[in-house]
């Protein structure tokens, strides 16, 4: 189909999060992948800032996963879902459990990220009510998190501007405020506020009534439409001590941070601290294939273990959960992690684009903070740097240098505020150079345009002002 007749098209669609008759108008869509690089239907190149959502890990035209999943193909490509398991299936399930630490026994695959965290509360209710306290049935979570789209998992979501439409929610579903250092929702100040985000978990667990909270389920790192947050190294061993004293199960969301995107291959290792429940998904099998898990530890898993008269199975599941494509995809993507070092490559190049964006923000006094693990990025925009105060929203700094950045070749990942960058893990230090150098054009052109906006309201108000009527 020629191009223009592409573009007309997208009329026809609904994409997530987009208004459509923005996007129809000047639409990015795209005809190839290579490496790190997108190429449109147009001709025109762009790093990918964002490995397509945080799933392309391994980068495009990956031969050793495109080869596993061809060879798949030729052998069997769906299985019995209700009766059978498969080859593939079963070696994720056995590379699963000898990449995460020895407590993780236990995988449910499941198709996508929504459907592994919605699956990961739907264990922790069961599990308590096989295990005696069938009243535990509340999942606590934070505000600005993003679980995923399916109703349960957006309702343990915490933006209003994404779960609005949708109310109301089921009940059961209750939220704190996020570990946000850079501007404390407590007006506190680190080193001296007792970590009174994660202390505020035990006050609600209290507050509902323990014996009615099945879990805790949170993002290691936020990366939402509302902000980029990196709790402080204490969150979450005080978040496992609050879980464990009141019999609460804790549910690490690694969709994003999962697959060495931190430079470790799950962020849980970041921060030493382990959930009962890994939700994963995106970057397990490098976009190649619709992939996700929930992974349990023995004690957990136990519980489901019985004679088919006492119907403690797992009562759920999904059509592509298990299927042999998505194994396929899945092993080859963890194999190439490990076998490159793609982990190690994310910790160094993270860490040196870490450090030259940082010099950016000595440069650019717009930037109020970088932060971020491996090659999950965020630059914070603001206002007023001394008082962290952010730009008017409806300014978007964080879009207009997004704008920027896609003009110039670049796409990442902006919401009003931050503009957020998780590159392929294969990104060279060349290509991380010149990603950044890219950023410090876009913003030097933002805040041009501001200045001129202020000039032009200026000057218009000068002109109304000074009128001889």
């Amino acid at each position: 189909m020629p191009a223009k007749d592409l573009a007309e098209a997208t009329k026809r669609m609904f994409l997530p999060f987009m208004q459509m008759k923005d996007f129809a108008a000047d639409p990015l869509i795209l005809a190839e992948g290579d490496g790190i690089y997108v190429t449109d239907v147009n001709g025109n190149r762009f790093i990918d800032g964002v490995s397509g959502i945080f799933a392309c890990n391994v980068g495009y035209r990956n031969e050793r996963v495109i080869e596993a999943m061809k060879t798949q193909l030729d052998k069997l490509h769906f299985h019995l879902l209700m009766h059978s398991t498969n080859e593939p299936a079963i070696e994720l399930a056995a590379l699963l459990d000898e990449i995460t630490p020895p407590q993780f026994t236990t995988s449910h695959l499941v198709s996508g990220g929504s459907e592994a965290t919605e699956t990961a509360m739907k264990i922790a209710r069961q599990y308590h009510r096989q295990t005696g306290s069938p009243g535990r049935y509340k999942i606590i979570s934070r505000y600005w998190s993003y679980h995923g789209g399916t109703l349960g998992s957006l309702a343990a979501s915490g933006g209003a501007v994404r779960k609005a439409v949708y109310e109301p929610f089921p009940t059961g579903y209750v939220h704190i405020p996020p570990p946000f250092c850079y501007r404390c929702p407590f007006k506190l100040e680190y080193g001296d506020c007792g970590i009174n985000c994660a202390e505020m978990l035990d006050k609600v667990i209290q507050g509902e009534g323990a014996d009615t909270v099945a879990a805790f389920i949170a993002e290691p790192i936020i990366v939402a439409g509302d902000g980029f947050v990196v709790p402080p190294p204490e969150y979450f061993k005080i978040v496992r001590e609050i879980c464990d004293r009141h019999g609460v199960l804790m549910i690490a969301d690694e969709v994003i941070t999962g697959f060495g995107r931190t430079g470790k291959m799950f962020a849980s290792d970041v921060f030493d601290v382990w959930p009962d429940i890994l939700a994963i998904g995106k970057g397990m099998s490098g976009g190649y294939f619709p992939v996700a898990a929930a992974v349990i530890t023995d004690q957990i898993a136990r519980a489901f273990w019985g004679d088919s008269d006492e119907m403690i199975q797992f009562h759920a599941g999904h059509t592509y959960g298990g299927a042999p494509l998505a194994g396929a995809a899945a092993v080859a993507t963890i194999r190439e992690l490990l076998d490159r070092d793609l982990l190690g490559n994310a910790a160094r190049v993270g860490g040196r684009m870490k450090t030259k964006l940082a010099a950016l923000a000595e440069k650019h006094d717009v930037i109020g903070q970088i932060t971020g693990e491996g090659l999950l990025l965020g630059i914070e925009y603001v206002q007023d740097r001394a008082t962290h105060q952010p730009f008017p929203d409806e300014v978007a700094f964080a879009k207009r240098v997004d704008a920027g950045c896609r003009k110039r070749g670049l796409i990442t990942r902006p919401s009003l505020h931050v503009q957020i960058l998780g590159p392929p893990l294969i990104l060279t230090d060349q290509q991380a150079d010149e990603m950044v150098a890219t950023i410090d054009a876009a913003i030097a052109e933002a805040v041009a345009g501001l200045n001129r906006s202020a000039a032009d309201r200026a000057s218009a108000a000068a002109s109304v002002g000074g009128r001889d009527d």
